[in-house]
């Protein structure tokens, strides 16, 4: 039996994830942590995860950035492994992160579908064979409550293409100041918020009388909750420390 802590266990992605781990018979949620501290499944919120005096075989974290250090503190103390779903980390946490991967296993991704990681191969894949014939443009579109701007997954497309260009890519998030043509050497990331979108981010690779468009929809919250209960059971399994990501979960399949 998989035993679970999970954090942010009262927000919209925790729920789902409780939902999905109700259903398994070999994984059980065993304490929740939230700031919220009401009791919405059958197993005990606390407030502060050094609350929790039991033992949990790994952490599935969808809550907050304010959230991380003190996790990743608690994690470490008892030796548990994470899996941080959670993003807009910045830089000096994201480098907590990496610290503590030396410590204990880590999981971290941008995007916790499946498809989204086999994409970022496919537009590997492309930027090496389209090269510098191509400009390259990114639009994520989600739901008008999110937080951080772009998108931790349209950082992490980003990030696979400029990979294996043959050029040092330059982000750009915002041209409405700029009066003059596109450079060439640059990949524009921009972002959509309004009503209930779960996610949806393309990929345009523009060229000279032709588009190619690489989309992902993700229709439902399931498909990242579906993912990070896989990403937990990967992880509980490993014996060393390290940082993990969706690509040894699909190696692992």
């Amino acid at each position: 039996m998989l035993k679970i802590a999970l954090s942010g266990c009262n927000g919209r992605m925790g729920r789902v994830i409780a939902d999905i781990c109700a259903g398994k018979e070999n994984m059980k949620v065993v304490a929740g942590f939230d700031v919220n501290t009401v009791k919405l499944g059958d197993f005990p919120v606390y407030a502060d995860p050094f609350e929790f005096s039991g033992a949990a075989d790994v952490v599935i974290d969808f809550s907050n950035v304010s959230s991380t250090t003190q996790l990743l503190h608690y994690c470490i103390k008892t030796r548990t492994p994470v899996v941080i779903c959670t993003t807009g980390h910045s830089p000096e946490q994201l480098e907590e992160i990496r610290a503590a991967s030396e410590k204990i296993p880590v999981f971290r991704s941008g995007n916790m579908s499946v498809g989204i990681n086999l994409i970022m191969d496919l537009l590997k894949k492309c930027a090496a064979v389209l090269g510098d014939g191509y400009d390259v443009e990114i639009t994520e579109k989600h739901h008008n409550q999110k937080l951080d701007a772009p998108s931790g997954t349209a950082l992490m497309l980003a990030d696979a293409v400029s990979e294996a260009l043959p050029y040092d890519a330059d982000y750009v998030y915002d041209r409405h100041e700029r009066r003059e043509k596109r450079p060439a050497h640059e990949i524009g990331i921009h972002t959509v918020r309004g009503g209930t979108i779960v996610g949806e981010h393309t990929v345009l690779f523009a060229g000279r009388d032709e588009l190619i468009e690489i989309k992902h929809t993700a229709l439902s919250r399931e498909v990242f909750a579906a993912g990070a209960v896989d990403a937990a059971a990967y992880l509980a399994a490993q014996t060393q420390p390290g940082l993990y990501n969706m690509g040894h979960v699909i190696a692992s399949k």
